[in-house]
């Protein structure tokens, strides 16, 4: 679907006085949304999105099934118990993007300063809109509007100075689930700098960004419940409390003071995917061959977006939660999702898994662009020198050997990625990656709220309930 907008008619103003110039655009629902518009027969019903199995979570969910109680990121099972009649879905990442992608065309009719925080949220600097389109208040009401006319969406909109406001003030904007249906929420909400205090203060502490649950719990121990009572104590008791710098960003935060700009085209800073089993695996080879899955999707997409990364990292969650990453940076940029696999299951290798293990995630990180990353060839030319001259040593020459390998291995990745645009993308992969039922690529999204059954060619475990699988996943759970 593409945006074509008419030629807008409201007439040119001058720029208004004050600089609430940030708008902070959030969704309503929009997974949930997204599936209500492509079935239209799910409007009025209760749907929930995420992760099917046991250990599945929300990841999205309509007002209906908010006024029971479920949440996003809460256990998919206690959404079950709360509302027993629920239709969940399977989340589709590709149909969420492909929305995602039509919403910043939309965003970009407003004004090029766009900050995409997420799939169904972004900032907006408005302030070279103004002459165009008036206010920063009647951007706002533009922006919804757009939205709904080309996306036939609804999202809320939080206008003001900063960024902390303008997404507090854009969650005070949504509806509000109640047991009879949604009631409409203002839509935008305008917070004025005189307004700031008086609307953030009273707020519980946990709205301010970098309070999380343990942050949280640390401040309930001293009585601090609400931003107001951050910005009673002083900075230097807030230090003791926190530390330095956590605490000086508390204090200055709770007083409004956030002079963070919206920021357009921000470079990404790691590529990776992440599995979470159904079950726990305490089998090293196994996790072997995860790891090379993985690591060849993480080196798709990087090819995808041209970058190349020095840095490979492993992280494993245990049974128990406890979570720990393992980092190994090359001299050079990998070149192929081998040599990825290669650094990730050496690090693997190095864990005792025999406690279980519940996730296992690759990422590439300290990225570049691909043109940019000459180094890999410096180093190449140098150990070529080395054994022209006969100075290489036996360690030299390993390295020469695994660097020619891995330009081929790269060769025939490319021709991977050139199968799977044409074919599709389980079409060809690693040998790893091939179960009872056939090639298994990590794409991205997939199990993105936790698996949706058993684990491919593994036996349910002990007390594992997700019960039978579905001819149609994102029908999984749909009360008939």
């Amino acid at each position: 679907m593409s945006v074509t907008l008419p030629a807008h008619d409201r007439p040119e103003t001058e720029a208004p006085a004050g600089d609430l110039d940030i708008l902070h655009v959030d969704m309503d629902c929009f997974f949930a949304a997204v599936e209500v518009l492509d079935d239209p027969s799910l409007r009025g019903l209760p749907v929930i999105v995420g992760g099917t199995g046991s250990r599945g979570v929300v990841a999205s969910c309509s007002y209906e099934a908010r006024a029971t109680g479920v949440r996003s990121a809460m256990p998919m099972g206690e959404a079950r118990r709360r509302c027993p009649r629920a239709v969940i879905l399977s989340g589709r990442h590709d149909r969420y993007a492909e929305v995602s992608r039509e919403l910043h065309r939309v965003f970009a009719t407003i004004t090029p300063v766009v900050e995409p925080i997420s799939l169904d949220e972004a900032f907006l600097d408005v302030s070279g809109s103004h002459r165009l389109l008036g206010t920063s208040e009647a951007i706002a009401h533009e922006v919804r509007a757009r939205v709904r006319q080309f996306l036939q969406l609804e999202c809320s909109v939080g206008v003001a100075r900063s960024k902390l406001i303008a997404k507090l003030a854009s969650r005070a904007a949504k509806p509000i689930a109640t047991r009879s249906g949604p009631r409409p929420g203002p839509g935008v909400v305008v917070v004025t700098a005189a307004e700031e205090l008086a609307f953030l203060q009273p707020r519980p502490v946990r709205d301010l960004w970098g309070v999380g649950p343990r942050t949280a719990e640390r401040l309930a121990r001293f009585g601090i419940a609400t931003v107001g009572d951050v910005a009673r104590l002083d900075e230097a008791s807030l230090v003791r409390i926190l530390g330095p710098a956590a605490g000086r960003q508390l204090h200055a935060l709770a007083w409004a003071k956030d002079d963070r700009r919206v920021v357009p085209d921000q470079q990404v800073k790691s590529i990776g995917h992440e599995e979470t089993f159904s079950i726990d695996h305490r089998d090293p080879e196994y996790l072997r061959r995860e790891v090379v899955r993985l690591s060849d999707s993480v080196a798709s997409r990087l090819r995808a977006a041209h970058v190349v990364g020095r840095t490979a990292t492993l992280k494993v969650r245990f049974a128990d939660f406890t979570t720990i990453t393992r980092s190994h940076s090359l001299p050079v940029p990998f070149t192929s999702g081998a040599e990825i696999a290669r650094v990730a299951g050496g690090l693997l290798a190095g864990l005792d898994v025999s406690a279980g293990v519940r996730l296992i995630g690759v990422s590439v990180s300290s990225l570049e662009a691909e043109e940019s990353a000459g180094g890999r060839q410096l180093v190449l030319a140098g150990l070529e020198e080395q054994l022209r001259d006969g100075q290489a040593g036996e360690a030299s020459r390993r390295q020469a050997a695994e660097a020619e390998a891995d330009e081929h291995r790269r060769d025939v990745e490319l021709a991977v990625d050139d199968i799977r645009r044409r074919y599709g993308s389980r079409a060809v992969g690693p040998a790893a990656a091939i179960g009872a039922a056939g090639l298994r690529v990590k794409t991205l999204g997939d199990s993105q709220w936790g698996p949706a059954g058993p684990d491919e060619g593994e036996p349910s475990g002990p007390g594992d309930d997700h019960g039978p699988r579905t001819t149609d996943p994102r029908r999984a759970g749909r009360t008939p």
